[in-house]
């Protein structure tokens, strides 16, 4: 679910509202005893006044306050011992598998561990940098279809995202460790767009979200915002330990565009295989 940015009520400054012993009189009585003191309190009052003209406005804040944004850290130096693809028996679809293989060839992650979103099917696979499968799991995933992420929709409260919007967004993203607004550990796929990896939450009964995981089907499993929603077992103990250091690539295979159209690469290396 994407979590939410409410904004806080806006604050404006209001009129100052001057004493009317400010006005200048015609005739200057004398000093009543104690006139010093309650000169150097109006002239504080005047100093905070103009202080408060001349500083401009605080912009308002998030509430809940804004999620805690990803730490970018450096790609370990480390050289990954053997590079190749082991997919340990898991049924995957040939496109997942197609990137798979290109990302272990191409040793697209760089030293991170990645994962793989096949939003057709419904999976996540989580792989180690070298190649090896750590987990697949059936996953949830944003409500509508759609290979795009509507500009600035990570700013909106969520009550203002249309379902026709609830996408999760296609592409190669540099994941990070992080916070969503209630605290809890997700991994981030795109901050800006407000889109993670979390454990599911079984807050609305109605939504069914522990059935639809369940279910043998992918058809049933649109059902968010745009987050990835999985398993709560599978988040700690398979995508988080390998992404909760430095994070990883995740990988988010298209459902309406082609894949080379996506992952330009992959059009590449099938150029020189065939020429090989």
């Amino acid at each position: 679910m994407r979590p939410s940015r409410l904004l806080a009520p806006s604050r404006c400054r209001g009129a100052l509202v001057f004493p009317s012993s400010l006005s200048s009189p015609t005739t200057a009585p004398a000093d009543p005893p104690g006139a010093w003191l309650d000169g150097l309190k109006l002239g504080l009052l005047i100093g905070a006044a103009l202080l408060a003209l001349l500083i401009p406005p605080v912009k308002p804040g998030g509430w809940p306050p804004r999620p805690t944004s990803p730490t970018p850290k450096p790609a370990t130096t480390e050289p990954v011992s053997e590079r190749r693809l082991d997919l340990n028996g898991a049924k995957v679809s040939p496109a997942a598998r197609r990137v798979a293989a290109w990302v272990v060839a191409a040793a697209d992650n760089g030293a991170r561990p990645f994962a793989i979103i096949d939003k057709r099917q419904a999976q996540v696979l989580v792989f180690e940098p070298g190649g090896r499968l750590r987990g697949a799991t059936p996953v949830l995933l944003g409500y509508a279809a759609g290979d795009d992420s509507v500009a600035g929709i990570g700013q909106r409260p969520i009550d203002q995202v249309r379902p026709e919007e609830r996408t999760t967004p296609a592409g190669r993203f540099l994941a990070e460790p992080g916070r969503n607004a209630l605290g809890e550990e997700v991994v981030w796929v795109d901050y800006e767009a407000a889109v993670s990896m979390h454990r599911v939450r079984l807050t609305d009964p109605r939504e069914r979200r522990a059935e639809r995981l369940a279910s043998p089907s992918p058809r049933d499993n649109r059902i968010s915002f745009g987050c990835v929603n999985m398993p709560p077992a599978f988040f700690e103990q398979v995508l988080w330990p390998g992404f909760r250091g430095r994070g990883g690539i995740v990988y988010v295979l298209p459902e309406q565009r082609s894949l080379e159209s996506v992952f330009p690469a992959l059009r590449d290396a099938a150029t020189v295989t065939a020429s090989r």
